[in-house]
């Protein structure tokens, strides 16, 4: 009798976990294509604050291309690039920074044709709130001092904050999340400098088929 009503209650038990799988899946499937829509908007918005509308003719989101470096992170990293009648005039790159306080900081770096900072937002953090997440743009506008700015090679002592010696400014309590921000931001410029050609001339193929060096 009691083995009888063990197997009854393991059948039930089995039928509501096959229900909630597929309740789950379900859920995933129809979700799926909405959150990605509001994802792209939020990049779109994203970029069109770092590369503005008069520095573009085509669509940046359409004219990503995939590329894998060391010094931006591990994983392979999306590049979104600008141009005016074909001619190049900026890029966005994604790169991460490793040694924030509480772990890694992921970025997005616009840099003009002339490896100038055309801007910067940070797009994931765990930093400190209250301390170290003034990299949000919507918390402090710290992260506007990169605009204009240039980097002078490996070795140039400007790229670092004030406490360091260098030109920009620490958090009052939280040093280490802006330095790894600038570390992070120099290494997007120098890698861009060396690679711009090669990024402007390859593929879009970030999302589907490859489709040429720009959309």
């Amino acid at each position: 009798m009691i083995f009888k009503s063990m197997g009854r209650n393991g059948l039930i038990l089995a039928g509501f976990a096959i229900v909630a799988t597929f309740l789950v899946i379900m859920t995933s499937l129809v979700t799926k294509e909405p959150i990605s829509r509001q994802q792209e908007q939020e990049l779109l918005r994203v970029l069109n604050q770092i590369i503005p509308a008069d520095q573009h003719d085509n669509d940046l989101y359409q004219s990503c291309t995939v590329i894998r470096h060391p010094d931006l992170g591990s994983a392979p990293r999306r590049v979104y690039r600008a141009y005016v009648n074909n001619e190049p005039t900026a890029v966005a790159v994604e790169v991460t920074a490793p040694n924030g306080y509480s772990g890694a900081i992921h970025l997005l770096v616009a840099l003009n044709a002339d490896a100038s900072i055309a801007g910067v937002r940070t797009l994931q953090h765990q930093e400190t709130p209250g301390l170290g997440d003034k990299i949000e743009i919507r918390k402090n506008d710290w992260i506007t001092s990169f605009n204009g700015q240039r980097v002078n090679g490996e070795d140039d002592p400007r790229w670092a904050v004030k406490r360091d010696g260098g030109m920009f400014d620490q958090f009052t309590g939280a040093t280490i999340t802006p330095r790894a921000v600038v570390q992070a931001v120099k290494r997007a410029a120098l890698v861009f400098e060396n690679n711009q050609q090669q990024w402007f001339s390859a593929p879009a193929n970030c999302y589907g088929e490859s489709s040429g060096a720009q959309s």
